[in-house]
C-alpha cells in the first residue's frame, strides 16, 4: 500500500444491468438477458479501482438506509477502503443506475441520485480534515456540483492535488476548472467542455490547449481502445492502450482513473502511470459489470509483465 493518501469524493450506486443485442428505439420493447445487480457509481468504482490497485484510500460518500447500502459498505471494506466518511441517510435510497449493454459491449445509463444528493457542502465540511491531509483528491460529477467546487477549493488551499474525471458530461464553470490540477475527460466529455469534436490527435491537442487555458496543468483525454492523449503544460502525445476483446465497457473509465491516480501516488512517471491505468481498464472490459470487473494489483502487474512497452 502506498504511504501517500488518496481521498475519493463521489457517488455510490446499485447498478441494474440488462444485456441486449441492440439498444431499443423510442417506443420499442425488446427482450434482454443476463439481468443482474452489481455495485457501481463512478465514485465507488474509482475508489474500488484505487483500493484494489494498492492505494491508501478514504472514500467520502453517502448510501441510503436500505439493505443494498449496507452490502455496499461491507464490500468496500474488503476492497481496502476506509469507509468512515460514508453515512447512511435516513429515508433515502442508495443511488440507482439502470444500464443497457449491447452486443458490442457499449452501454447506455440512466441514474437516480438517491443518497448521492446528500453529499452537500455541509456534509463535506464534516470530513474536511481528510481532504486537508490527503495528497490527492479524486472526484467525478455524480454528486452536487457545489460540493465538488467546495472540495476543490479546500484541497487547493491546502496543497492537495485535485484530479477530476468530468463524467457524466456536463458544463463546468471556469471557477471550478481553475481549481483542477489533473482532468481526465473522454472524447464526449472533452467536447462538452471545449466544443471541439475529437476525431484525431490534432483535435485532442486543441481541446487540451483550451483546458490548459482554464488553468489545468495536466490534461488526459481518454480515447477508448486508442489510448489517451496526455498533455502537460501544452506538451502532448498519444499513449496507446492495450488491444483486447471487449465484453462490457461499464466502469472501464473509472478503473483507468483509480489505477492511474494510484500509480501516480506511488511516484510512477505520468507515462508509466497512464500505461498502468490502461492495463487495469483493458482487464476490466473483458469482464461483465462495474466493480466485479475491476482487477486487483497482482492481475494488473501480471498483465503488464506480458505486454512490456
Amino acid at each position: 500500500m502506498s504511504a501517500n493518501k488518496l481521498v475519493v469524493l463521489g457517488s455510490i450506486n446499485a447498478d441494474h444491468i440488462l444485456n441486449v443485442n441492440e439498444f431499443p428505439r423510442p417506443g420499442e420493447t425488446i427482450t434482454g438477458k443476463d439481468y443482474r445487480i452489481s455495485f457501481g457509481g463512478k465514485g465507488a468504482n474509482q475508489a474500488v479501482a484505487a483500493g484494489r490497485s494498492g492505494a491508501n484510500i478514504t472514500f467520502i460518500a453517502c448510501v441510503g438506509d436500505d439493505d443494498i447500502g449496507k452490502q455496499v459498505c461491507r464490500q468496500l471494506t474488503l476492497d481496502n477502503i476506509d469507509i468512515q466518511p460514508i453515512e447512511s441517510i435516513s429515508g433515502t435510497n442508495t443511488g440507482v443506475a439502470m444500464i443497457f449493454v449491447n452486443g458490442k459491449g457499449e452501454n447506455v445509463i440512466a441514474i437516480d441520485a438517491g443518497a448521492n444528493a446528500a453529499v452537500t457542502p455541509d456534509y463535506l465540511n464534516k470530513y474536511r480534515q481528510q481532504v486537508i491531509d490527503a495528497d490527492v483528491l479524486l472526484m467525478q460529477l455524480e454528486t452536487p456540483l457545489e460540493t465538488i467546487l467546495a472540495a476543490a477549493k479546500l484541497a487547493k488551499q491546502n496543497d492537495t492535488l485535485v484530479a477530476l474525471n468530468p463524467a457524466p458530461a456536463r458544463e463546468l464553470s471556469d471557477e471550478l476548472l481553475a481549481n483542477i490540477d489533473i482532468i481526465t475527460p473522454n472524447e464526449t466529455e472533452a467536447e462538452q467542455l471545449t466544443g471541439i469534436t475529437i476525431v484525431n490527435s490534432d483535435d485532442a491537442n486543441k481541446a487540451a490547449g483550451l483546458l490548459h487555458a482554464k488553468g489545468i496543468r495536466t490534461v488526459i483525454i481518454t480515447l477508448g481502445s486508442r489510448g489517451a492523449w496526455v498533455s502537460i503544460d501544452g506538451i502532448g502525445s498519444l499513449i496507446e492502450g492495450y488491444k483486447v476483446e471487449p465484453v462490457d465497457t461499464i466502469a472501464a473509465g473509472d478503473t483507468f482513473n483509480g489505477a492511474l491516480i494510484t500509480a501516480m501516488l506511488e511516484g510512477q512517471e505520468l507515462y508509466q502511470a497512464v500505461k498502468f491505468g490502461h492495463a487495469a481498464a483493458a482487464i476490466a472490459v473483458t469482464r461483465r459489470g462495474a466493480q466485479p470487473s475491476v482487477p486487483w494489483r497482482k492481475e494488473i502487474d501480471a498483465f503488464l509483465a506480458t505486454r512490456q512497452g
